[in-house]
């Protein structure tokens, strides 16, 4: 019998276990180990590698990190990002610009080269415990969330400066890995070339803690609204409303999963006026994204 013979029917009985017991699984317990992951460059598919594929490339390890979504400590088994990417692209990888991950869930963070450099990172694959790889996400209304195929971890407890990151730059569901250059992945998020140094550091502020969940003129992450095109977010709601609305979502929306912007952040008012003032020139710089883009 082939490998998909035997998947296929396992998938079957589950299916029916489920029916029959009345039980519902979500979509992502049936076969996480058979996800392709897609790791590209520059938008060309290099490797579609499964978990299975995975632990032939790198030895897995426990690592203890300070889990920042259930603000506790968390033991993951896990792959170090450094030996898959030397494994998978090659020792190149390190001379890239940046880093996009595209999650499930339609979350896509772009995390520079040089944070893979600087800090240890690894693609956590299951609970040192063997328990079901989910996770409760204080930081979203304490939504329960599946973390497969491979969630971003840092070895973070003894890193003030991956501490105060939040949690941005820990997207969970990921399927697709891509080395990239950001200007040339987001022409249209960039502000407008005379911009203040306010507006400049207000961009970095939205690329960091908001662009992989939100959209500018179609661009960025798929899991929330796009703020700027045809009417930006700016100009329908008031700039003490937006900032609430940044700071503490849940006191404008009860029960959103919107999360806050992360309290360690150091300077945080200046920060939320800093994106605030980038929106704002994005408002003058509206330019129409492609029909399939539009969130």
């Amino acid at each position: 019998m082939s490998n998909r013979t035997t998947r296929n029917c396992r998938n079957i009985v589950l299916m029916l276990v489920a029916i029959c017991g009345n039980i519902c699984l979500p979509a992502t317990a049936f076969s996480q180990s058979d996800i392709g992951i897609e790791f590209k460059e520059k938008d060309q598919i290099v490797s579609t590698l499964s978990l299975s594929d995975l632990a032939t490339v790198a030895p897995a390890v426990s690592l203890k990190i300070f889990e920042i979504h259930e603000k506790k400590e968390r033991i993951y088994k896990a792959y170090s990002a450094r030996a898959l990417f030397d494994k998978i692209f090659g020792k190149k990888w390190g001379k890239a610009e940046e880093i996009v991950f595209i999650s499930t869930d339609g979350y896509q963070a772009s995390i520079p080269v040089t944070k893979f450099l600087s800090h240890d990172a690894y693609f956590a694959f299951a609970h040192n415990d063997n328990s079901p790889f989910t996770m409760t996400n204080v930081l979203q209304n304490n939504e329960v969330v599946q973390l497969g195929p491979l969630y971003l971890i840092w070895d973070n407890i003894k890193s003030e400066a991956l501490l105060e990151d939040g949690a941005s730059d820990m997207p969970y569901q990921v399927k697709s890995i891509e080395l990239t250059e950001f200007a040339t992945r987001f022409p249209n998020l960039s502000p407008p070339t005379k911009a203040s140094t306010e507006v400049q550091l207000g961009f970095l502020h939205f690329r960091k803690h908001c662009m992989a969940c939100h959209t500018i003129n179609g661009e960025g992450g798929d899991k929330a609204p796009e703020l700027n095109y045809p009417t930006s977010v700016v100009e329908y709601i008031k700039p003490e409303y937006l900032t609430r609305w940044i700071e503490n979502p849940s006191s404008i929306r009860f029960n959103t999963l919107m999360p806050a912007l992360a309290q360690e952040i150091p300077d945080r008012a200046k920060v939320t006026k800093e994106i605030i003032a980038y929106l704002q020139a994005m408002s003058a710089t509206k330019r129409s994204p492609k029909r399939q883009d539009i969130r």
